[in-house]
């Protein structure tokens, strides 16, 4: 009975071993280690609805500046990465609780989200910008206070900017989930401007060949600066991305990235 008990014991072992079942259950936590190869795969999250920064093509494929950013920097720094696309207002909570390990879809750097999330060093300056319809006169940010509802994307940075102006339990601010969204119920009537990133804004109305909407420009905003998102105080990962940023700044395919989706 003992040899028997021994077998079966031993037959276990070697069947967990193989099937990985003693193995550590954290790499949920942490980039997954590709030991063949000496490469770690960063899963990225991203809501692909902001284009051009990450969208998705006919054929469901997801693409964008920052796709091909992470993908570029990805290759310059031997790491791979993994993409998932997801609803804007669940990234972080996604991050944080380790079912992500980074976060690229046009984050601005705030030192609100700083205070609880990492970033890596700026990557694009942005400038919001507003937008209204073409009979629709606008001066200065003070008249947003005299409209009746100006819209913004829920949680973004838009949404934060006229919190500040209009408070932010404002029942003048209408939220919606995406750009175009906004921007529909703009030219409907439903609004009287939109506040959002320029370049998201004007890639829209390029795009979609929209001509009944002025682009107000607003220094009052001044710049901003995307980052990638990492959890609070996860410094290998910050460095890897910084270094592999870095090196295709250096090498120039950020520029030719840049151009792809910025130079008319």
């Amino acid at each position: 009975m003992k040899i028997k008990t021994w077998l079966a014991t031993a037959l276990c072992l070697t069947a967990l071993a193989a099937c990985g079942g003693g193995g550590s259950q954290s790499g949920a936590s942490q980039p997954t280690q590709n030991s063949s190869q000496g490469e770690k795969t960063l899963v990225v999250g991203t809501n692909a609805e902001f284009a051009p920064f990450e969208s998705r093509q006919a054929d469901g494929k997801l693409t964008g500046f920052d796709v091909d950013l992470i993908n570029a920097m990805a290759k310059a720094g031997n790491f791979k990465v993994e993409f998932k696309d997801q609803p804007w207002d669940g990234l972080f909570a996604s991050l944080n609780n380790g079912d992500l390990d980074v976060v690229a879809s046009g984050v601005t750097i705030t030192e609100e989200r700083q205070q609880t999330l990492g970033f890596t060093d700026p990557y694009f300056d942005i400038s919001m910008i507003v937008l209204t319809p073409n009979n629709k006169k606008f001066n200065a940010l003070d008249d947003l206070k005299n409209m009746t509802r100006v819209a913004v994307c829920t949680g973004q940075t838009g949404d934060l900017a006229v919190q500040k102006i209009l408070g932010a339990q404002s029942p003048k601010i209408a939220r919606f989930d995406t750009v175009p969204l906004a921007i529909k119920e703009l030219q409907n009537g439903g609004v009287e401007a939109m506040v959002s990133d320029g370049a998201v804004i004007s890639n829209y109305v390029k795009a979609n060949g929209v001509d009944n909407v002025t682009i107000n420009k607003v220094p009052e905003f001044g710049t901003d600066h995307y980052g990638f998102v990492v959890r609070k105080n996860d410094t290998a990962t910050v460095t890897m991305l910084n270094d592999a940023l870095k090196k295709i700044r250096a090498n120039g395919e950020y520029d030719k990235i840049y151009a792809k989706y910025f130079t008319n």
